[in-house]
């Protein structure tokens, strides 16, 4: 049994479910927001075309990280990365391409996200988001993950946008919603798989409305920053953890 638990750990593809995890997602969905407004507004390519270029550079790396085989942090950060960022084009080309608006949006993602899991444990008997080292498990991680990012950005700007609250307070309800999570998580007996994906849906609100505060103008309730400084920041800062977690990563096999 132990040499089995090892196995999987050295086949494994994901990374591991830390608080450092959660705070490189935050990082990670700020990026996604940040760079997808780049895109859509500071370079004027608008939502179709952000869409084509975010999806391009997902299934490019997403292909990469399914053939690759063994754990790579930048690699997987990189495939988040993409999820964050394609998310906002979806999320945003729904409401204001396809003029869904974002109630209708959200309620779409949603049931996507519920059929992606429901699918996942028929299929395959249980949700586990760590180890995982089958190609069809770590395909249905990243479908419910892209479903996910994509749902929070709608929420988010739901929220935003359809709700009337600023930047500041969305990005406050996002964070009580995650601290609940949290407290549940400790004090509850409720499903640890049903509480990850709460967690992993409403930390991309959080971090989408942080970047909205970072990038909006003064006007719109904002630091107005702009979306490439605000992006550069994000990189850098993402690029930081993933090479500290790498360290540790190999750290800790130099240990075992």
């Amino acid at each position: 049994m132990e040499q089995t638990a090892k196995n999987l750990l050295v086949f494994n593809k994901v990374a591991k479910i830390t608080v450092l995890f959660w705070v490189m997602k935050i990082i990670a969905t700020t990026l996604g927001e940040t760079l997808g407004d780049l895109l859509a507004h500071t370079l004027n390519l608008g939502y179709t075309i952000g869409l084509i270029i975010t999806g391009i550079f997902f299934i490019i790396t997403l292909f990469i990280q399914l053939k690759a085989r063994k754990f790579s942090p930048t690699l997987y950060w990189l495939v988040i990365a993409g999820t964050t960022t394609v998310g906002t084009e979806i999320s945003d080309f729904m409401d204001r391409t396809l003029n869904l608006g974002y109630l209708a949006g959200s309620i779409i993602l949603i049931t996507l996200l519920l059929s992606t899991l429901i699918i996942w444990k028929k299929r395959i008997g249980k949700i586990e988001v760590y180890p995982i080292s089958r190609k069809n498990v770590e395909l249905f991680y990243w479908i419910a993950i892209l479903f996910s990012n994509s749902l929070g950005t709608a929420f988010g700007d739901y929220l935003s946008d359809n709700a009337g609250f600023s930047y500041l307070e969305g990005a406050l309800i996002t964070a009580a919603v995650i601290v609940v999570v949290v407290l549940l998580h400790y004090i509850s007996k409720i499903n640890s798989m049903i509480l990850f994906w709460l967690a992993f849906v409403f930390t991309r609100p959080f971090g989408a409305t942080f970047g909205d505060l970072l990038t909006k103008t003064s006007a719109e309730g904002g630091f107005d920053l702009g979306t490439v400084p605000a992006t550069i920041v994000c990189i850098l800062l993402l690029s930081g953890l993933v090479f500290f977690s790498h360290k540790n990563q190999v750290a800790q096999k130099l240990i075992s």
